[in-house]
C-alpha cells in the first residue's frame, strides 16, 4: 500500500473573510480530508466549518502536535498516512512549519518517503518583508529576542551590526503582550538611522504596517501591545 499525501495547510492569521486570504482549491483540497494534524483541535474545528468540510465535524480524525509532543511521539504521528490516509497539517495561524512545531513531523515525513505537499496561503513573516520596502534578497527570521533585558538589547545591538554587515534585513517576533517593551528596547539601542519595519494585525481589517527610521519613531511611538506584530530591522 501507498502512503497519503501530507499536506501543509495555512490558516487565517485572525478572524475575517476567509476567502481573502484562503484559494479555493486550498479550501476544496482540505474539504476532501479526513485526517488532521493539529495543534488546538477547537480552533482546527473553527477553521474546518469554515472552511466547508465534507464530512461531519465528528467523522473527522485528529492528533495533537504541539510544543509538548515528545520527540519519541512523532512517528506515530504519521501513522494514518503509512496506512494510505492523505492527512492535513494545520497551523495554529499562517503556515505550518514557519515557527511551528511542524517542522520535524515534515522531516520525518520525508525519511519515510511521504509525499509533502505545501498549500498556498498567508504568512505574517513574507507578507510583513513584502510590504517593508527593506531588502528582500537577504533576510533572516530569528523568532523571539531573549525577554531579559540585558540580553535583549546585547542582541538587537548584534543583529543591527550584521544586518549593517550583509545589508540584510532581519525579522523576529515578541509575544504580543511583550511588544511595547521589544519596540522601547528597539528605539533604545539602534541608530537614529536604522530602519524599522513595524507590522500588526497584518491581513485583518486593523492591519498596520509602517517603516520608518528609528529616530522618527521616538517621536512617534505606536501603541502596538496585545497586537500580532512582526519587527524587521535594516542598519
Amino acid at each position: 500500500m501507498s502512503s497519503g499525501t501530507l499536506y501543509l495547510i495555512p490558516t487565517p492569521l485572525g478572524p475575517g473573510d476567509i476567502t481573502w486570504v484562503i484559494p479555493i482549491a486550498v479550501r476544496q483540497c482540505v474539504a476532501g480530508l479526513g485526517h488532521f494534524i493539529v495543534e488546538h483541535p477547537k480552533t482546527a474545528r473553527q477553521f474546518l466549518k469554515q472552511i466547508g468540510c465534507g464530512l461531519p465535524l465528528q467523522e473527522i480524525r485528529m492528533q495533537v502536535l504541539d510544543e509538548h509532543t515528545r520527540p519519541e511521539d512523532f512517528a506515530n504521528l504519521l501513522t494514518p498516512l503509512l496506512a494510505g490516509n492523505d492527512t492535513g497539517l494545520l497551523s495554529e495561524a499562517g503556515c505550518p512549519a514557519i515557527a511551528d512545531p511542524g517542522a520535524e513531523l515534515v522531516r520525518i515525513a520525508h525519511q519515510r518517503n511521504i509525499r509533502v505537499v505545501p498549500l498556498v496561503g498567508p504568512s505574517s513573516i513574507l507578507l510583513a518583508l513584502m510590504a517593508s520596502g527593506l531588502n528582500g534578497q537577504r533576510f533572516m527570521f530569528h523568532g523571539y529576542l531573549p525577554v531579559e533585558s540585558d540580553k535583549r538589547l546585547m542582541k538587537i545591538v548584534e543583529l543591527e551590526k550584521e544586518s549593517i554587515t550583509r545589508d540584510q534585513t532581519q525579522i523576529f517576533i515578541e509575544t504580543p503582550y511583550r511588544n511595547q517593551k521589544l519596540l522601547e528596547a528597539l528605539v533604545q539601542a539602534c541608530r537614529d538611522s536604522t530602519s524599522l519595519c513595524i507590522a500588526n494585525d497584518i491581513t485583518l481589517a486593523s492591519e498596520h504596517i509602517a517603516t520608518r527610521t528609528v529616530k522618527e519613531w521616538k517621536h512617534l511611538l505606536p501603541d502596538i501591545n496585545k497586537k500580532p506584530t512582526i519587527f524587521l530591522l535594516h542598519g
